[in-house]
């Protein structure tokens, strides 16, 4: 119908102009406008055919390229993935039995040990089979066995105050020398006392910072030599520091009136661990004229105080004391020139020496004291020889701490 009213209308259009054939071209024109718009309808209705019911949503088209096995791209099947491997089953619960964890705490015990002869030579050829250690007189058995030959970590604890001129002269030259006897290596620190400890150099490698601490020691100020006090105050500073320390004690022994007593100080080298002390008396040739001419000897003019013969036999007690306990050793020089030679021989002391470790038999952790014992023998386990280079058999020394105290746990 709308074609044959459009053809009318054309018709009546050519009859009423003149001009036939731009009346033809017009009604093409619109001819084709009308069929277009015509073709338009009908492929909206067409669409809205295919338009799925009002409240449904159409589902989107699938991600990732064309549908189907066909297509300019063959879209491959997603394979199945394996399942997820099954938990691991937990440990069945045992009734009666509580839920708790286990911690050992093994402790290790090392003991620095000095095997020389009577003449002070160390002995080097020692192999941890030479070795027996016996904790409380039960038999331990060595973990860990080294000769040390590092370099050392040292104090020079020395007594400086106004006592008697002889003394002054020993304790001054005994730290120079042995301050001389230090390698690069090494780390030292310089601390006099009198009524109380001063640091005059803190730990160095320097030799001239040494010296020039020492060269502070001109004037002393008091007579007092308070000896117990200073060497607790030193054995708790060097407690803090790891490894093994050396304390150099150069004094005459005396102590006038400390505020800890003989038996306090003991306790604390006995609790003090990785330390071992030299002690080095002073003031021998004066002691020996004391006692030659039959009388006392002053020590610090100032109070004018007589020290007894009986004095210094109990101030060489001491000295021997706290030596043995750390497994050093004392000296007494008589002379001012034996003082190398004993530097000498602590420097061989403290450079060689042999380290034994063991897990005592002992584990618990109660604070106790516990004796110590170091033994050298053949591999053989007979007694062990050492012959000089004459041939003769020479006596051995053992120098080992006489014992330890337990690290203390509350539970």
């Amino acid at each position: 119908m709308i074609l044959n009213s459009f053809w009318q209308a054309c018709e009546r259009f050519e009859r009423d102009f003149d001009r036939i054939t731009l009346g033809h071209l017009s009604c093409i024109s619109l001819l084709i406008l009308v069929l277009g718009s015509f073709s338009g309808l009908i492929r909206a209705q067409d669409q809205g055919s295919s338009q799925p019911p009002k409240g449904q949503t159409e589902a989107p088209p699938a991600a990732g390229g064309p549908q189907g096995d066909v297509g300019p791209y063959a879209v491959p099947k997603k394979k199945d993935e394996p399942p997820p491997p099954p938990p691991p089953e937990k440990p069945k619960k045992i009734e009666g039995m509580p839920d708790y964890s286990i911690h050992v705490d093994v402790p290790v015990v090392e003991v620095p040990v000095m095997v020389t002869t009577k003449d002070g030579q160390f002995i080097s050829n020692l192999t941890k089979e030479n070795f027996r250690v016996f904790e409380d007189g039960k038999a331990q058995t060595i973990s860990g066995f080294t000769i040390s030959d590092a370099p050392i970590t040292a104090v020079l604890l020395v007594e400086f105050a106004a006592g008697d001129y002889y003394f002054m002269r020993d304790i001054l030259v005994g730290s120079y020398t042995f301050a001389g006897t230090l390698k690069k290596d090494d780390w030292l620190a310089v601390i006099s006392y009198d009524m109380k400890p001063y640091i005059l150099a803190d730990f160095t490698q320097n030799k001239q910072e040494v010296y020039g601490a020492l060269n502070t020691l001109r004037v002393p100020g008091f007579s007092e030599t308070n000896e117990f006090d200073a060497l607790y105050d030193t054995l708790d500073r060097v407690d803090r520091i790891q490894g093994h320390k050396y304390i150099i004690l150069i004094t005459s022994g005396i102590d006038t009136f400390s505020r800890i007593n003989l038996d306090q100080i003991t306790k604390k080298i006995k609790n003090t661990k990785d330390v071992t002390i030299f002690p080095i008396s002073a003031g021998g040739a004066a002691r020996i004229y004391a006692d030659a001419a039959g009388g006392s000897l002053p020590h610090g003019p100032i109070t004018g105080n007589p020290v007894q013969r009986i004095d210094y036999l109990q101030a060489d007690n001491e000295l021997n004391t706290f030596a043995r306990l750390t497994g050093g050793r004392a000296y007494f020089p008589r002379f001012e020139g034996e003082f190398a030679e004993i530097f000498r021989d602590i420097g061989g002391d403290i450079r060689h020496q042999y380290s034994i470790a063991y897990h005592p038999t002992n584990p618990q952790l109660d604070g106790t004291y516990r004796k110590l014992k170091v033994e050298v023998v053949a591999p053989d386990g007979g007694p062990l020889k050492f012959k000089d280079q004459k041939g003769k058999d020479v006596k051995i020394q053992v120098i080992a701490r006489e014992g330890y105290t337990a690290k203390h746990t509350v539970d």
